[in-house]
């Protein structure tokens, strides 16, 4: 899903790491998770760790709102695994590990087209889902739906989105809600293909 598009593009990232040290980050998966949520998803409050579980080439990263001040929840979980082999494989974002919130359709690497519809299921009080989709080679999202009503106990959701300029072939679809204590408060993805 992100930073690399491809495998090609990830083992470029590896020489070039190996011959100049460029972006060191790509082997934290903390900060890769950082940075996905912060310059990818341009949730700049999601700035906090708030879980970190490393096992070999799988890893699991809690992020939180680093503001208001004493902030301890958790917005999402990401999922990341090590892109490729051996000790400088890069850590490549590849979804969320839902609870209260989940993304459930479209379903995980399928392909679609424009407008998509989009849900799961939310547990929650008022809450307001909105919805992109993204592509890496973009720094606008590509569309957005906003504010869909949602809210009790594990309840349904689903909104449409309508999205133009796909030119990559993985696409990231966000969901995420908040405004109580926090513009994000939580957040969920899944990757989905084009063509």
């Amino acid at each position: 899903m992100w930073p690399f598009t491809t495998l090609a593009k990830a083992r470029a990232w590896e020489r070039d790491f190996h011959s100049t040290g460029h972006q060191p980050w790509h082997l934290d998966p903390d900060q890769t998770a950082l940075s996905f949520t912060q310059g990818y998803l341009g949730f700049r409050d999601i700035g906090r760790v708030t879980a970190h579980t490393v096992r070999g080439p799988d890893a699991r990263i809690g992020v939180g709102p680093s503001r208001p001040a004493g902030a301890t929840g958790t917005a999402a979980v990401i999922h990341l695994v090590r892109y490729g082999t051996g000790p400088d494989a890069p850590w490549e974002v590849v979804g969320t590990d839902d609870t209260t919130f989940s993304l459930t359709n479209p379903g995980y690497g399928v392909n679609v087209r424009s407008p998509l519809l989009t849900g799961g299921r939310i547990t929650g009080v008022d809450e307001r889902i909105r919805i992109q989709v993204r592509q890496p080679s973009s720094a606008a999202p590509l569309g957005t739906s906003c504010c869909t009503p949602a809210g009790g106990n594990d309840r349904h959701w689903k909104e449409s989105v309508s999205f133009s300029g796909a030119d990559d072939p993985v696409l990231t679809v966000v969901a995420s809600t908040g405004g109580h204590i926090a513009e994000v408060e939580r957040f969920t993805v899944t990757a989905v293909r084009t063509g």
